[in-house]
């Protein structure tokens, strides 16, 4: 009888797995029928990854599996991992070291009282307190920074606004510091430092930096990488820092660069996207890192992203083992949002009971 029983419960759950299988294939090929019609002449490419397996890989309108796509200011969350990677190493003590501890070629800085506040922390949550602000469009630093010759220095004398610590106002000034910073404290190039210790272990050899006149490269954006290559730096933090059985960046920093806890003010992913089941909820920020709760009536599941100008989104989401990629050209345009409808439609429900 109890052999029976056991049959019986391995045909049961060999079924739910049939079925489960069978709604999994659908609802990507739905996808897939959805995103080649001319509405999405902007949507680059698609990559879905569940554990170690990429499961869907799909690339449209002229873009291919070798076509380098620019990361936009998704690139800043890799650059708070070169953090963690250089707090780990020892070459940076704390996120409250502070960021003129890095600079005394520039001793003129310390005659400011509240540039002598700022630490690195506050640089990586968009806290420093510079009069840039790129979110809303009102004071965009980062054109008149690519005119000059050497980025990182036009970035630290920029005139404060706000004492550190105390407004959210998001910038890609803040970012170019930081890459300032892990220079001096590596004394070593940026573009050495990510390889040796992140493109390297992840693997990732095919790639394009954007520098300035002086070497300095933009660790805000500008960075160019294959999807599948960028898929993998997913994929390591939904592991807790770990790739292929060896721990990259450790647990510890990816714990605490992830919590985004700092609300961004009246704005929510969903809302832009004008998706009619998405229900938006708030959009939280934290050390070049996002989460936010995609929410329809049938489904709740908290994401964690990187995100950057024209839709180039890392959808990490950790209950259901899953990294998604989107990669856009809809640069300064609201249709990038639609990867969220998208997300609830079709994605999460995918890989879930739910619908």
């Amino acid at each position: 009888m109890k052999i029976k029983l056991i049959v019986f419960a391995l045909l049961i759950s060999g079924s739910f797995k049939s079925v489960a299988q069978v709604k999994h294939k659908e609802l990507l090929s739905q996808l897939t029928d959805s995103v080649k019609h001319p509405a999405f002449n902007g949507l680059h490419s698609i990559l879905i990854a569940k554990g170690n397996d990429l499961l869907y890989e799909q690339y449209f309108n002229g873009y291919g599996k070798d076509s380098l796509h620019d990361t936009r200011s998704s690139f800043k969350s890799i650059a708070s991992l070169l953090v963690g990677i250089a707090i780990d190493k020892g070459m940076i003590k704390s996120t409250q070291q502070k960021m003129l501890d890095f600079f005394p070629e520039y001793p003129a800085l310390k005659d400011d009282p509240l540039k002598r506040e700022i630490t690195i922390q506050q640089l990586l949550d968009m806290q420093a307190g510079f009069d840039c602000e790129e979110f809303n469009g009102t004071k965009d630093c980062e054109e008149q920074m690519e005119q000059t010759k050497n980025w990182v220095k036009y970035s630290l004398e920029l005139p404060m606004k706000d004492a550190p610590g105390t407004v959210w106002s998001y910038t890609s000034i803040e970012p170019v510091i930081i890459g300032g910073i892990i220079r001096k404290a590596a004394n070593m190039p940026v573009m050495d430092f990510a390889k040796k210790y992140l493109f390297d272990p992840l693997q990732i050899s095919n790639y394009r930096w954007t520098l300035d006149a002086t070497g300095n490269p933009n660790t805000a954006g500008s960075f160019f990488i294959r999807p599948i290559d960028m898929i993998k730096i997913g994929q390591m933090v939904r592991d807790q820092g770990k790739w292929k059985g060896k721990q990259i960046i450790s647990k510890e920093w990816i714990k605490k660069s992830t919590v985004c806890n700092i609300p961004i003010p009246d704005f929510s992913n969903m809302k832009f996207s004008k998706s009619k089941t998405g229900i938006p909820q708030p959009t939280f920020y934290g050390s070049y890192w996002y989460r936010e709760k995609l929410k329809t009536k049938n489904l709740e599941e908290e994401v964690l992203f990187a995100s950057g100008n024209g839709g180039q989104f890392m959808f990490i989401l950790k209950k259901l083992d899953l990294v998604v990629m989107f990669n856009q050209g809809y640069y300064g345009n609201a249709k990038a949002k639609r990867a969220f409808d998208l997300m609830v439609q079709y994605i999460i429900p995918a890989f879930t009971d739910k619908n």
